[in-house]
């Protein structure tokens, strides 16, 4: 399996528009992130996980000729926002995209992209195919089975996914013993770290080593991360060993 981290930040990215703090200022490439996403590659099938805002951008930096899937998180509009451009693969393609979700993210598709489902729907507008998940209930995807695995952000249910020894969080703040249980055995773990201080809805830089510790995987990539975290070098150098802090761009292989 292929991975690539097709971006880091959180909801606003970074830098923040308007933002001259010192991460913002950073001529650091590791300190520029966009809105959180993921890129999976394995027998020749390619996966996107959650289309922020930047979607176009991160396809066309990463030169993605080709995409068979989209697996969504949860419907907040940083994971979201940038659906309508798979408008290019529907027409090189020539077929519409497979979307894996739950119900509660086929509702927001339906009301934010609410063209591509009309019963008229005019030429040119994404063409979806939505096939619904469950949580903590595993699916088969391109012949890999795949675990959901829910956690809260703050109130509200999010969905990880574990594949095989590869296993990505985001958006959570607490996490529930079951869902923990899922996790366990992991080699590589993603996990979202948004931050030192607390934060009502993500985990902090805290926090999230303190799960990494329990997990015990033998990396972790923190994730979803804002420009309050600090600089990508400096915090880099106190994480504990096997731990780390991810960019745009960074390339894994399982």
């Amino acid at each position: 399996m292929k991975i690539n981290f097709l971006g880091t930040g959180t909801s606003q990215g970074v830098p923040v528009i308007a933002c001259d703090c010192t991460v913002c200022r950073s001529s650091d490439k590791r300190d520029k992130r966009l809105r959180t996403s993921l890129y999976l590659k394995w027998d020749n099938k390619a996966l996107v996980i959650d289309t922020g805002p930047d979607f176009r951008y991160q396809m066309l930096r990463l030169g993605v000729q080709h995409l068979d899937g989209i697996l969504f998180t949860h419907s907040h509009k940083d994971h979201i926002a940038g659906l309508d451009d798979v408008r290019a693969f529907n027409r090189k393609q020539e077929k519409s995209i497979d979307i894996y979700a739950d119900l509660q993210v086929h509702d927001a598709l339906k009301r934010e992209f609410f063209y591509a489902f009309h019963p008229q729907a005019y030429f040119g507008v994404p063409q979806l195919n939505l096939l619904t998940i469950e949580a903590n209930q595993a699916f088969k995807l391109f012949g890999k089975s795949v675990q959901p695995i829910q956690v809260m952000h703050y109130k509200m249910p999010v969905l990880g996914f574990r594949f095989g020894d590869f296993t990505y969080i985001t958006d959570a703040k607490t996490i529930s013993e079951e869902s923990i249980s899922k996790i366990m055995g992991t080699r590589i773990l993603v996990l979202n770290a948004l931050q030192q201080e607390d934060h009502i809805s993500h985990m902090t830089l805290e926090e999230a080593i303190a799960l990494a510790r329990r997990i015990g995987a033998e990396q972790t990539y923190f994730t979803h991360i804002s420009h309050n975290m600090g600089l990508h070098e400096e915090i880099q150098a106190i994480l504990p060993d096997g731990m780390f802090l991810a960019y745009d761009e960074l390339e894994l292989e399982l």
